[in-house]
């Protein structure tokens, strides 16, 4: 631990996608990033650092993701310092790494001036061959290490064609509501770190998903919580991670502890999703543990609604990602969402819906004017927007506009996706 692999892991894919802290243990899951020398692209996968012998569940937990990095790679950075020399943990390290048959680079960090040059010579001892004096905080000698690995990775087949961006379902929610479990559950792998601790997950972290004929990103987050409560910077940037998760997702799974209800903080999180025009998947996670009879769901289900008002028109599964109830309906309800969030609506189509819909029932006359709609179209946006040609759109209130809404979502299927309405002057 603290050894530098994060800000190392950032310096290659020129982004602060790891967090980085002067406290030692900070990164517990494997992060992934995408990063490119001399033209050849390669994946860098971060790992927590690897301790052995101590009782800590977390170490436990990340010793084993490190072994799992270890089998995936194709080749391996050990990181050490030159301020604390060799360790303990260096010796087993280099032991564990003796044994795997991939290319190991050594690379000594934390170099950044002539003196420390001298003290990096005491990692031959460590019979892993010759070793790269590096300094991640300012990149030096990152250069002849790069060259050296590009070199002995494998050749990769070409792929040519340019395509379109997998969509991203981002996985949020308050701390210990079971995401990485729900993660864990869908890809059939431990990818991430599970504790009863809350708040075990920090970083934003993405996996490719292809099975069952979906194929998608799943971004696991950091549990959010109110900022009052928020205490370590640590968690000040998870939460900032996750908010930024939310930012770049087309689907945002919203997943709720069954047995805390939904409280104020999913609340907060659905309309930060709602607000950044989100579609968004409400997933009632640890569905097996609450007491049930025949009108639970239902009940449940509708105490929700009720909280949700007016943006009622989202999909919510009663899921467990321990038992893995219903996790392929939760990702195909996903994917659905995204078709709705994208899908277009021809203008002559449109217009003959809904024209006779608000000839019907037009808005209320505003001092004696009444205001007539003549032509309405969708707006060529990433997200659903309607806008209305009036003669007076400033005198249509809001209550028209929700309802003019709830009629487009009886007409078409809108589920878990908001949509913008605008009246213009024609």
């Amino acid at each position: 631990p603290n050894v530098g692999k994060s800000t190392f892991f950032n310096r290659l894919i020129q982004r602060r996608e790891a967090i980085v802290d002067s406290v030692s243990g900070v990164t517990r899951d494997r992060n992934y990033g995408k990063s490119e020398w001399n033209g050849k692209e390669f994946s860098v996968i971060d790992t927590g650092g690897y301790i052995k012998g101590s009782d800590d569940i977390f170490e436990a937990e990340i010793r084993r993701q490190v072994e799992l990095a270890i089998d995936e790679a194709d080749a391996i950075i050990f990181v050490v310092d030159v301020e604390e020399g060799i360790t303990p943990m260096d010796d087993e390290v280099a032991k564990l790494l003796r044994k795997v048959t991939k290319p190991v680079l050594l690379v000594v960090n934390k170099v950044d001036n002539a003196m420390r040059e001298k003290d990096a010579i005491e990692f031959y001892n460590l019979g892993l061959g010759e070793y790269y004096s590096i300094s991640g905080m300012s990149g030096s000698g990152t250069g002849e290490l790069l060259d050296k690995l590009v070199e002995v990775l494998p050749e990769m087949p070409e792929v040519s064609e340019e395509v379109e961006p997998l969509p991203r379902f981002c996985v949020v929610g308050r701390p210990n509501a079971g995401k990485s479990s729900f993660i864990n559950a869908l890809i059939g792998e431990d990818r991430f770190v599970v504790t009863d601790i809350a708040g075990t997950t920090r970083d934003a972290i993405d996996t490719k998903y292809n099975r069952f004929g979906f194929e998608f990103n799943l971004v696991d987050t950091a549990g959010i919580r109110r900022k009052a409560k928020v205490k370590e910077d640590l968690e000040f940037y998870s939460v900032m991670r996750s908010v930024r998760a939310i930012e770049h997702s087309d689907v945002c799974l919203l997943v709720i502890d069954a047995t805390r209800g939904f409280e104020g903080q999913d609340q907060s999180i659905f309309w930060l999703a709602e607000k950044n025009r989100k579609g968004v998947v409400i997933l009632v996670n640890k569905w097996d543990l609450v007491e049930k009879d025949t009108m639970s769901t239902r009940d449940y289900e509708r105490k929700i609604r009720e909280e949700l008002q007016p943006f009622t028109d989202v999909p919510i599964l009663f899921v467990s990602a321990l038992t893995k109830q219903r996790l392929l309906k939760a990702l195909e309800t996903a994917v659905e969402v995204f078709e709705n969030r994208k899908q277009r609506i021809s203008t002559s189509k449109f217009n003959e819906l809904m024209l006779p819909i608000i000839e019907a029932t037009p808005p209320p006359a505003l001092k004696g004017k009444y205001v007539k709609i003549k032509y309405c179209m969708q707006l060529p946006t990433p997200t659903p927007q309607f806008v209305f040609f009036a003669n007076l759109p400033q005198y249509v209130k809001d209550p028209y506009k929700r309802f003019i809404e709830n009629k487009l979502r009886e007409q078409y299927n809108f589920s878990g996706v908001p949509i913008d309405i605008y009246f213009r002057q024609k």
